[in-house]
């Protein structure tokens, strides 16, 4: 096994919960939250600054403007100059790709199919699925949404956040098909069901290698 797999996901869609049975599966490492964690120790960023920047864009026009003088070619001046959300995107872009050099692994979110668009051992995947799936899941996960329409108003606004964080931070566009190797429904196949299919499609992409 040498294969990275990165993992999009709709809120709601078990897209982490697939993401650890995979990591069990593979006998590799699992990073969601926990990469938050590691950023923080090889940063210098306090944990709960990282975790209130987490997956989410800044909202700020001028920003924008200034960014796309940087383009990620940045140096110390600018680095300097940059809001503290690009510092920390910066922190966990390095982060990602060091996890990378350390072997295969799941990634969960943070763009990290963006961090790792260089490397051939990798494969993006993206999962989603209907609305009364993801709304079901929701208000299994989290004990205080007890309605449906609250799981579906919930799931919208961290979808926001996360297409705006993901497109706002990579030349991709969250969610759409070709920006990933596989989009596939977790719904349609179940969490069970859908570890198998990408169990499948890993173990098809090591042995052509």
């Amino acid at each position: 096994m040498n294969t990275i797999i990165t993992i999009g996901r709709q809120f709601g869609s078990g897209g982490r919960e697939i993401g650890e049975k995979l990591a069990d599966k593979y006998g590799i490492k699992c990073y969601d939250k926990e990469l938050l964690s590691r950023v923080a120790s090889e940063s210098g960023f306090c944990k709960e600054m990282i975790q209130q920047q987490d997956e989410r864009p800044t909202n700020s026009f001028l920003y924008n403007l200034v960014m796309d003088t940087y383009s990620f070619g940045y140096n110390a001046s600018s680095y300097v100059d940059m809001p503290i959300s690009q510092k920390v995107f910066l922190a966990q872009f390095e982060t990602i790709k060091k996890i990378a050099d350390e072997g295969p692994c799941v990634i969960v979110g943070r763009c990290a199919d963006y961090a790792l668009a260089e490397r051939t051992n990798v494969i993006n995947l993206f999962i989603h699925a209907d609305e009364k799936f993801k709304a079901g899941h929701i208000m299994h996960r989290f004990s205080d949404i007890t309605t449906e329409q609250k799981a579906i108003d919930f799931m919208n606004k961290k979808d926001k956040q996360r297409q705006s964080y993901y497109n706002y931070y990579t030349s991709k566009k969250w969610g759409r098909a070709d920006s990933y190797d596989f989009s596939i429904s977790s719904s349609t196949f179940g969490i069970d069901g859908t570890v198998k299919l990408i169990t499948q499609i890993v173990d098809d992409f090591e042995s052509s290698r």
